[in-house]
């Protein structure tokens, strides 16, 4: 389902130490009479560079918090939530890491702290970008030129409701401008999720309740082998990588289902799924004529996944219903741009193009529920291009980003082997944008900015697939979705230890989930998406401040949609808070704490219920001269965290009751055998693609 996260920050705790300290995501505290010590460290300051935010990490209280998701959670308007890393107010976040894009967010657990050198978050990402990325975060690390092996290693147990655990291995041989590296990694995770759904609704004239309850298991494994080459020189640079990534899960949901006037029933479901993900990048990067950079990105990536469903009933006449899903993706994509100085400021151009070839083929392997659910095949095809151009300058405390793409695609929908030109189509758009920014002092600036962007659903919500969930309901996706037109003017600002960040986002033909009765069943609800048109605006306030080791910071926050379906409004506001504080104490010990809550609001056609209250907690020790890290952490301390959410569409009111395995302690350990920063600059050239995908 669609989400924008929205997430604020909250008060300090304090940690005595001789000193008064906090941090960031969860709370602790602790006393002890320290020695006289000397700490020549400072925390990262954060400075507006336009409609850049600029923190920098070496030489900070962060360069050992342990690794880079460690040092984003501490950062304003970034969020760690559960090893994925969101921007607040955003949604389509890129995260780049020395120029290369990350497609792994495993890289950012392997990212140690003390080789970040600085993070730029761009808030108004330009035309380099496809148009609907809505920032892009660019962590740079330190050169180091240290020849020969380097090796890290590192592991992690975590028990939450279950026991979860990473291993990964990463070893390479540097030689001058010659690398090559090699890692693995494999990654146990299994979770459990209870909950249940009551569906409320009128048929015939009568009220109705149809329910659920889930105990849903789910356990994946997942390896990945990842081996390359790099050559950097002093203006030529290109090199290559292959990946491969299988997959294995399995998902047991043990519940019942009822309905007014007849028994609850035992309902089992188990899915089983396996998928191979292989990617191939290459690049090339050259400067010549001393000012003009060429760079240039290739990618090719092909994954097959299976999947076998099977809904039992083992205490009642009703059949097993199964069915099996095959699907087959590929994607082959280039892009090209250079870039020079420009009537006194910077100018970069270029195109890139894709072809994404998506096939799925369902089976329903009960033939009572293929009447209303039948097998079928489809074929999604779409080739696109693009070309953007943008330019910036800085001119004493004004800055002036301008910049353009221009996006054609053609989309073809092939079902059961015939073309459905209904759903087929051709698309030409321009997506324009444009900042200003005004520098007041080296501590406070304000921009203003506009742009559009066009943004496409995924592959998996355009199949026009039902899958079976009980006797009384289906989900499925929608072949018919548009994509989405999205207007966005935003106005960012800092004042020495403030900083604010409004959005107004008007989207046309954005998609939201809603479930209605089927139109040809009777008692039978059905789950999809539809296009439907949302106005947002969000409105943040920060608030940051060193004192001596200890960085407490808060975030205030507010979101309000205007969005109208089949007469209902969906207009709550979202009130939220986060608050973090980080501390350095001697020794090599950092503490890190943060709570956060929101209140119950609207977001698209779902109202999320309130989270009063919720805490995060970590203490990080280094040893071997900082080759060693050790750190343990305890995430929703208190199981505080509510997951609830209504939704009343058409008629249909739901009711999802549910908790997530949210809460858990985690230790990992790292080492490092001389350490080495990677010169590979490769990017992708279809990053947008590979997340529909």
């Amino acid at each position: 389902m669609k989400k924008r996260t929205i997430m604020l920050l909250v008060a300090a705790f304090p940690i005595t130490v001789t000193l008064t300290a906090q941090d960031v995501q969860p709370a602790d505290s602790a006393a002890r009479q320290l020695p006289e010590v000397v700490i020549t460290s400072e925390m990262p300051v954060t400075r507006p560079e336009g409609s850049t935010l600029v923190s920098t990490i070496a030489g900070s209280v962060l360069r050992d918090a342990g690794n880079a998701l460690d040092v984003l959670a501490q950062l304003p308007m970034i969020t760690v939530n559960d090893k994925s890393v969101e921007i607040t107010g955003r949604s389509n976040v890129k995260i780049f890491i020395d120029g290369r894009p990350l497609h792994d967010e495993d890289e950012l657990r392997q990212l140690r702290s003390e080789d970040m050198k600085r993070v730029e978050l761009l808030m108004a990402p330009g035309a380099l970008y496809e148009s609907n990325v809505g920032a892009v975060l660019k962590i740079v690390t330190k050169k180091r030129f240290i020849k020969g092996l380097s090796a890290t290693a590192e592991a992690e147990a975590e028990r939450k409701r279950r026991w979860n655990g990473v291993e990964h291995v990463a070893t390479g041989y540097h030689s001058g401008a010659e690398e090559v590296f090699l890692s693995l990694s494999f990654n146990h995770s299994a979770n459990l999720i209870k909950g249940s759904t009551v569906n409320s609704f009128l048929h015939e004239n009568k009220p109705v309740r149809i329910g659920s309850t889930q105990n849903n298991g789910h356990t994946t494994n997942v390896c990945t082998a990842k081996a390359g080459f790099n050559h950097s020189g002093k203006t030529l640079s290109f090199g290559a990588y292959y990946r491969i990534t299988p997959e294995h899960g399995n998902q047991a949901n043990d519940g019942t289902e009822w309905m007014d006037g007849e028994n609850d029933e035992d309902r089992h479901i188990n899915r089983r799924t396996s998928a191979v993900n292989h990617l191939v990048s290459a690049y090339f990067d050259n400067t010549f004529g001393g000012k003009y950079h060429l760079h240039f990105d290739g990618n090719f990536r092909r994954s097959s996944s299976s999947s076998y469903v099977c809904t039992a009933y083992p205490h009642s006449v009703t059949a097993a219903v199964g069915s099996s899903e095959n699907r087959r993706n590929t994607l082959w994509a280039g892009r090209l741009y250079v870039d020079f100085a420009l009537f006194k400021g910077s100018f970069t151009a270029g195109a890139q193009s894709s072809y994404t070839h998506s096939a799925l083929d369902y089976e329903m392997l009960n033939a009572e529920i293929a009447q209303y659910i039948p097998s079928y095949t489809s074929d999604a095809r779409q080739t696109a291009a693009a070309l953007f151009a943008q330019w910036s300058r800085t001119a004493g405390r004004l800055s002036l980003s301008v910049g353009a793409r221009y996006e054609f695609t053609d989309y073809i929908f092939c079902k059961n082997g015939v073309r459905d030109n209904g759903i087929s189509r051709r698309d030409n758009v321009v997506t324009p944008d444009i900042s200003l920014g005004y520098r007041i002092n080296n501590r406070s600036q304000i921009s203003l900015g506009y742009k559009t962007s066009t943004v496409k659903p995924p592959y998996s919500q355009l199949t026009g697939s039902l899958n079976y969930v009980g006797r009384h309901e289906v989900e499925g996706g929608n072949t018919g979705l548009r994509d989405e037109r999205m207007h966005h003017i935003f106005l960012s600002g800092t004042f020495y230890d403030f900083m604010l960040q409004a959005d107004f986002i008007r989207s046309t033909d954005t998609y939201a989930f809603v479930k209605q009765l089927h139109p040809q069943r009777n008692l039978m609800l059905m789950l999809h998406p539809v296009n439907t048109d949302v106005s947002a605006f969000s409105l943040y306030l920060m608030w940051g401040k060193t004192v001596k080791h200890w960085k407490p910071g808060v975030t205030l926050g507010m979101y309000r949609q205007w969005l109208d379906m089949a007469g209902t409004r969906y207009g709550k506001p979202i009130l939220s808070y986060y608050a973090d504080n980080a501390v350095s104490l001697p020794h090599n010990f950092l503490i890190t704490a943060g709570v956060s809550g929101q209140t119950r609001g609207d977001m698209h056609t779902n109202r999320f219920g309130s989270t009063a209250f919720t805490m995060n907690v970590a203490v990080s020790k280094q040893f071997m001269k900082k080759s060693l890290i050790v750190k343990l952490s305890a995430t929703d301390v208190f199981n505080t965290a509510c997951h609830d959410w209504t939704m009343n569409t058409f008629g249909v009111f739901v009711d999802k009751k549910q908790t997530y395995d949210r809460r858990g302690i985690l230790l990992s350990v790292s080492y490092s055998f001389r350490p080495h920063k990677s010169k590979y600059k490769g990017e992708a050239a279809a990053e947008d693609e590979m997340k529909r995908l």
